[in-house]
């Protein structure tokens, strides 16, 4: 029998210690039992007193499980621990795979925050017929990747009542006129080999899903590089984060195994001018360098340089994170009823989804609940397990409700 609930892998790093602060309280209002683990005990120690003085509480009898990504044995001892690990270790192409593969061996349910298409992908070709066998539940992108997406794709289409036809989202990012970095240098090492390997991916997604999925009548157009979206009253361009991968894959998994209608999806970034522009040019050298060795060897080194001061090593400051903020607009279209629809879509659905501090509180908050959403609703999950989206195994659970609760909210309202 596992001797705790949660263990948070990867709690002294860059989001992990703040994690700290959400299991603490998760402890409090549930009663539940967790641990940290990594490979530094002095660096775990370290961020369990920080964390209590952040809480105001004596957290300096937590264990502590001593494990390296690099030793297997010692990760199957840690995962043999704990009902459900919340892996914060990233970037997940390098560090990923050992703890996926030790949960699904010693049967204990696996959540991470990955943004990483290439390896939620592989992680689902690779260990979903034997999590399933094992009863364990492995669900990647629960953070800002890409819970408000995912989640509020499921609450549009529950708010349709039919068949959704589409979907589109627009992300707005508001952040604090203060010094420091934006984005932390994990993300943007993700980025980098994420689009180097690019060709790694489709490979992937070609052996996953060998079939399209049946095209719509009612076509939805991407917009555009820029362009101007009366929904939100702003300008835009196409977001280049992972919520649309994860989306379609949710579409593809309520398709094939529910059979529902498959929704189209195209997600967008507000804006202004000025800042798509610098974004498409800071994209192109992004873009040219790291399809080279030594180009990624500069992003990697550089990372303020070529972010022009977004990144940094450091991480994002504390004091700018709390104050970055993030609103998602998801818009659909569709009908209330289901079945072969001759006409056009003639009802619309909005869901608006907002957070507070995007790395280290609504993430933070996403992870947790999704944890505890696997400890006590087993009975509403899908099957008996296996690797699948939030979007998909958190569908008919309470997860959007708890969110709500805790200052990540999802209203929506048929149009």
């Amino acid at each position: 029998m596992p001797a705790f609930d949660l263990v948070v892998y990867g709690a002294s790093g860059f989001t992990g210690q703040y994690v700290i602060d959400y299991v603490h309280r998760a402890a409090k209002e549930h009663g539940i039992s967790w641990a940290v683990a990594g490979r530094s005990e002095s660096k775990l120690k370290a961020a369990l007193a920080e964390a209590g003085t952040r809480v105001g509480a004596d957290l300096s009898k937590v264990a502590v499980i001593v494990c390296d990504c690099g030793d297997s044995s010692s990760l199957l001892q840690m995962a043999k621990q704990a009902k459900v690990v919340l892996n914060c270790v990233g970037p997940y192409r390098f560090y990923g795979e050992a703890v996926v593969e030790a949960c699904v061996e010693s049967g204990t349910h696996h959540v991470d925050i990955s943004g990483e298409p290439a390896f939620l992908e592989k992680m689902q070709l690779k260990y979903h017929q034997k999590a399933v066998e094992n009863g364990v539940y492995v669900v990647g992108s629960c953070g800002f990747d890409s819970i408000p997406s995912d989640l509020g794709q499921i609450c549009v289409k529950k708010g349709m009542g039919g068949d959704l036809n589409s979907v589109e989202t627009f992300l707005s990012v508001s952040t604090p006129d203060l010094p420091g970095a934006t984005i932390n240098f994990g993300t943007w090492q993700s980025a980098i080999y994420g689009f180097a390997y690019a060709q790694e991916l489709k490979s992937i997604r070609k052996s996953l899903y060998p079939e399209r999925l049946p095209p719509s009548k009612f076509k939805l157009q991407p917009r555009g590089k820029m362009f101007f979206a009366e929904e939100v009253n702003n300008t835009c361009m196409p977001f280049l984060g992972s919520d649309r991968s994860v989306m379609v894959r949710t579409q593809r998994e309520l398709y094939h195994g529910k059979e529902d209608f498959p929704a189209q999806v195209q997600c967008y970034v507000l804006m202004s001018r000025f800042n798509i522009v610098l974004t498409m040019l800071v994209g192109i050298i992004f873009g040219l360098l790291a399809s080279s060795k030594f180009g990624r060897s500069l992003l990697e080194n550089y990372p303020g340089f070529f972010s022009l001061g977004a990144v940094s090593k450091q991480g994002v400051p504390k004091q700018k994170a709390d104050e970055t903020n993030f609103e998602m607009t998801l818009l659909g279209a569709g009908w209330a009823t289901k079945g072969d629809h001759g006409s056009a879509p003639d009802r619309k659905v909005k869901t608006v989804v907002k957070g507070k501090n995007v790395g280290y509180g609504s993430t933070c908050e996403c992870l947790v609940q999704s944890g505890l959403v696997i400890l006590q609703e087993m009975d509403r999950l899908p099957s008996a397990g296996g690797v699948y989206t939030p979007g998909f195994a958190f569908a008919d659970t309470s997860l959007v409700e708890r969110l709500t609760k805790h200052d990540v909210t999802f209203v929506t309202t048929v149009l």
